[in-house]
């Protein structure tokens, strides 16, 4: 594996699920050679809580020596090529990632899209520029238009809960005070696409993802209906993809509520956080035994631990 950018990076992504699970049985003392003499540099250009501390913890746990920087209190980067550096930005994405090599063995890369310009954020550039540019591989921490490390490890919690059935899962949009990125939605959905899982999606009208990333995934307006018989049920807000970057919609009658939870097959609800508790989802849903956020949380590490494993077989 080259790169760990998006599911399709990755030659078999059921198997890095399973390395992941693994990996989460396995002693720690026995962790440790993984990345021995090994380095990574995590850089931020955006905010970060569980992708920064998990990420750390996983390149701790095997060994590597991990650097972490908050991009936004360096040097500012210029990304254009050819451009004339008469303005604000000191350094160009060039030399910043060619320099970053020579430290480290895998260079872990956090960025938002700007939710304003579709075409630009659609192209990822900010990321796409770091691999361009590095000689090492390039670990997403989250880009413009896709979350991997969360997603796998979405997938990981949902292997743990499995029913003896092939499950049900539901993304469902929730309603939130603030135009959020798609990243985390696109990107469930490519994962569940390669899952065997039975996925659907709903949401309001108005609210359609970008079609490349939902595919032949069956979209469902009625979000009563699209929970009936759900085992997982996956709550995330997004801003339109056609409308870029709008809030449309804050009806809060698509909270994730216990009403709606009892018309699903005794499903788990799930979120990556952070989340706006009696907005996205009520109390009584998030605090109760069937809720995986935490689980969630707890197996980005194991994520992190399986991609970044990957990344190091290929040096």
């Amino acid at each position: 594996m080259q790169h760990f950018t998006s599911v399709h990076d990755v030659a078999d992504p059921a198997a890095l699920v399973q390395s992941a699970l693994e990996l989460k049985q396995s002693p720690p003392e026995d962790l440790l050679s993984i990345g021995q003499h090994k380095t990574m540099v995590l850089l931020f250009f955006n905010p970060s809580l569980r992708t920064r501390l998990s990420t750390q913890k996983a390149g701790l746990s095997i060994g590597m020596q991990v650097m972490v920087h908050n991009a936004g209190q360096g040097w500012q980067l210029e990304f254009e090529d050819g451009v004339i550096m008469n303005a604000d930005k000191a350094e160009h994405v060039k030399e910043a990632a060619g320099v970053i090599s020579q430290y480290a063995d895998i260079i872990g890369v956090r960025t938002f899209p700007s939710l304003t310009d579709r075409e630009r954020d659609y192209q990822d550039f900010i990321l796409e520029q770091f691999k361009t540019h590095a000689q090492v591989p390039v670990l997403s921490l989250e880009s413009a238009i896709r979350h991997p490390l969360q997603s796998l490890a979405d997938w990981v919690t949902i292997a743990e809960h499995r029913p003896a059935h092939r499950p049900k899962v539901v993304l469902s949009w929730a309603p939130h005070p603030k135009a959020l990125p798609q990243a985390v939605a696109n990107s469930f959905l490519e994962w569940m696409q390669v899952a065997d899982v039975d996925l659907c999606l709903t949401h309001p009208e108005g609210y359609e993802l970008a079609p490349d990333f939902v595919g032949d995934t069956p979209v469902i307006y009625d979000q009563k209906k699209a929970l009936e018989g759900a085992d997982f049920v996956y709550v995330k807000n997004w801003s339109p993809y056609h409308t870029y970057g709008q809030v449309q919609n804050q009806d809060a009658n698509w909270m994730i509520s216990p009403e709606k939870m009892a018309g699903t097959n005794d499903g788990r609800f799930m979120h990556c956080l952070p989340v706006r508790r009696n907005v996205v989802v009520a109390d009584a849903v998030i605090d109760s035994p069937r809720s995986l956020h935490l689980e969630q949380s707890n197996n980005r590490t194991w994520a992190a631990m399986a991609a970044i494993k990957e990344l190091l077989k290929s040096q």
